[in-house]
């Protein structure tokens, strides 16, 4: 992980300035027992599968809905950043979208059952931007039946 002191200016003053949203600490729903529940993976990584189109800075473009049964090597990182490292990703997917490691939580018992979907977002965003994309993919998440989420920021 990348500090701020180790970054150049002007990116670390750019950083350093930005306002991040606040949130209650209060939870936001109940559910079961993890060892019960349905988990879904949500990544910030940009990544796509290589038929998907890469992201864009279209309005709106902003997450990839990838199927639980996709392989590592169908996978693309297309991040807009010039400055992400994409060497871990590169050598092993785990660090950035860890459905390997989630099945093996199923496998263990620890969660109840993986999601048949789940979902990278363009990271290098404004998250208040980000809202009507949240809510549409709240509905998918339910579609799915999913009641709790792996976030994976990167």
């Amino acid at each position: 992980m990348t500090r701020l002191e180790n970054l150049p200016e002007p990116q670390r003053s750019h950083i350093a300035k930005t306002e991040l949203p606040t949130f209650d600490t209060h939870h936001w729903a109940t559910g079961p027992a993890l060892s019960r529940r349905r988990i879904a993976l949500i990544s910030t990584a940009g990544l796509h599968r290589r038929d998907d189109m890469p992201f864009t800075f279209e309005p709106g473009d902003n997450y990839r809905i990838i199927p639980g049964s996709t392989a590592s090597d169908e996978l693309i990182m297309s991040h807009v950043s010039t400055n992400f490292d994409r060497s871990g990703f590169q050598q092993d997917w785990n660090i950035v979208f860890p459905l390997d490691r989630l099945h093996e939580l199923c496998d263990e018992g620890l969660i109840g059952s993986v999601a048949a979907f789940h979902y990278s977002f363009m990271g290098a965003m404004d998250p208040t931007d980000l809202e009507p994309s949240a809510r549409k993919l709240a509905g998918l998440l339910r579609d799915d039946k999913v009641d709790g989420a792996l976030l994976v920021p990167v």
